[in-house]
């Protein structure tokens, strides 16, 4: 009788154990590969232990994640952890729905993260609000192949070897030389950290929320009016231009030769050109004249949020250490494109028998990109209400591109309307001090 109580006794027990780990949720916004890559690193923290389970459920993308995760605050109904890009990050900040993850985790080494990186995330302190994930920045792309067959045996370092190289190629019966589809984030954001060139006054808002648009004042009007003379002339071409109906699509399949992308955009080119054509990779061309800047930090970092008890922060926690690992960076380098975010990795790479691997194209030249010299201009973006700035300036410069009004009017009214959110958004948080 004894021996059948011990033996009960020990399979309650075991069950008790497994009933016991800790469930959570992890929000994230993308699709495609980097959903596969998200997906899988989940099933390997799962399959790898069993006191904690993250579930992480894909939103579509991050803007709809973003106003999910709102709404689920409010309703009390939110995940541990959710994914957050980068033009949200003061909105999150001011929000008081996150934990500071350097809060939560201070033993962590976080002075590890490559600087590109942390600065975009962290307080004026020096603090991180939230832990780097798939980090991304602004790379140049080319077809080495239709290049060659236009006579541009190098692959242009600067806008006139780009300009250049793109008349040669219409000379030669190329109909779209360069393709980009002037996101904000590419024309301007990473066009001004670069260069070394401000967004707005106060440092890009860094050092205080009564910030005011300065896009149109600086050099990135003149470059941007140069895009709409470009696409006249046939040198550019926007994503309407095209075959593929967008930029990436189309230089992936060989209508276009050089592309301005996103470093998270090599997978799928390298994966279109194989057997095809010959991809190049190198850091976004500069103008002549201009000292080379760090270029921001793209994609998204992920964020504790509030009121959740003690076990599922620490199966939050967990789950950050594991993303963190090198050999979980390596994988996610290699599936997406990505680049790592700290420093170690970087060494990783560097020592294996794969350092010059295409699958790690990305790495070497976009960390490099992002430690170039920063000043406080290209820390990054603290914009209140800078999501809805993206999208006036979209609204805006493509009426230039259309030739419904200049270039210099597009910024102008960018900035009027920017600056009006930026007002909206200093009065909602009136009396509150910038982290």
């Amino acid at each position: 009788m004894k021996k059948f109580t011990l033996a009960a006794t020990v399979a309650l027990l075991g069950c008790a154990s497994a009933a016991q780990a800790t469930n959570i949720e992890f929000w994230y916004g993308n699709t495609g590969p980097v959903e596969t890559a998200i997906k899988a690193q989940c099933d390997a923290f799962n399959a790898g232990q069993s006191e904690h389970k993250v579930n992480c459920v894909g939103q579509g993308s991050y803007e709809v994640s973003m106003q999910k995760a709102i709404a689920a605050y409010r309703a009390k109904n939110h995940p541990v952890l959710i994914q957050f890009f980068d033009a949200g990050t003061l909105d999150l900040m001011l929000s008081d729905a996150v934990e500071p993850v350097q809060d939560l985790m201070p033993d962590v080494k976080w002075d590890n993260y490559i600087g590109g990186a942390r600065a975009y995330y962290e307080t004026s302190a020096g603090k991180l609000f939230a832990q780097p994930y798939n980090s991304s920045t602004l790379l140049f792309y080319t077809n080495k192949t239709e290049l060659q067959k236009a006579g541009v045996m190098q692959t242009p370092t600067n806008w006139e070897e780009v300009i250049d190289a793109a008349r040669k190629l219409k000379a030669a019966g190329h109909a779209c030389p360069f393709v980009t589809d002037g996101d904000t984030w590419r024309v301007l954001e990473q066009f001004s950290a670069r260069h070394g060139l401000p967004i707005a006054t106060k440092h890009n808002g860094y050092d205080g929320l009564d910030a005011e648009y300065v896009i149109n004042t600086t050099f990135a009007a003149k470059h941007l009016a140069n895009l709409v003379e470009w696409r006249n002339e046939g040198l550019v071409r926007l994503d309407a231009d095209t075959k593929a109906g967008k930029y990436a699509a189309a230089f992936n399949a060989g209508e276009c030769a050089m592309m301005e992308g996103s470093s998270g955009s090599y997978t799928a080119a390298a994966k279109a050109f194989e057997g095809k054509y010959e991809l190049t990779v190198d850091m976004a061309p500069m103008y002549k004249g201009y000292e080379r800047h760090n270029t921001f930090v793209g994609g998204a970092s992920i964020y504790v949020m509030k009121g959740h008890d003690k076990a599922e922060i620490e199966a939050a926690k967990s789950f950050l250490d594991f993303l963190r690992r090198p050999e979980q960076q390596m994988f996610f380098t290699a599936a997406t494109g990505y680049v790592p975010v700290t420093t170690d990795v970087v060494d990783e790479i560097a020592k294996s028998n794969e350092a010059n691997s295409p699958k790690y194209a990305t790495a070497k030249v976009g960390v490099a990109s992002m430690d170039q010299p920063s000043t406080p201009d290209t820390r990054g973006i603290r914009l209140g209400f800078y999501v809805q700035f993206r999208e006036v300036f979209m609204e805006e410069t493509q009426k230039a591109f259309a030739g419904r009004q200049t270039m210099q009017v597009a910024l102008d009214n960018a900035k009027t309307r920017g600056d009006q959110l930026l007002r909206r958004f200093e009065q909602t948080y009136k009396g509150k001090t910038l982290p």
